[in-house]
């Protein structure tokens, strides 16, 4: 008798990975520093002030993100080092 196909078994536990993975690296699971800190596309955007459609042009520019499954994320020293020297290359 089969109370959950494997199929239905591998996706909660992706899932539950998947879960609390964002929920240490949120969290400050090892106190990693605000800037270490990885940030969703949607979470980026509000911090930046621009919107998902102007992220998503970034990318596509070569600001560097991170895929996990279907969700993107971003590292955020990695994108203030980048914001800092454009804003440096530009004066």
């Amino acid at each position: 008798m089969e109370i959950i196909n494997e199929q239905a078994l591998s996706k909660c536990i992706r899932d539950a990975v998947r879960a609390e993975l964002q929920q240490h690296f949120r969290t400050g699971g090892n106190q990693l520093p605000q800037e270490e800190q990885l940030l969703s596309k949607q979470e980026l955007a509000a911090e930046l002030g621009v919107s998902l459609v102007t992220l998503t042009d970034w990318m596509k520019k070569g600001l560097p993100f991170l895929r996990l499954h279907k969700r993107v994320f971003f590292e955020r020293s990695k994108v203030l080092e980048i914001m800092r020297r454009q804003t440096a290359d530009s004066t």
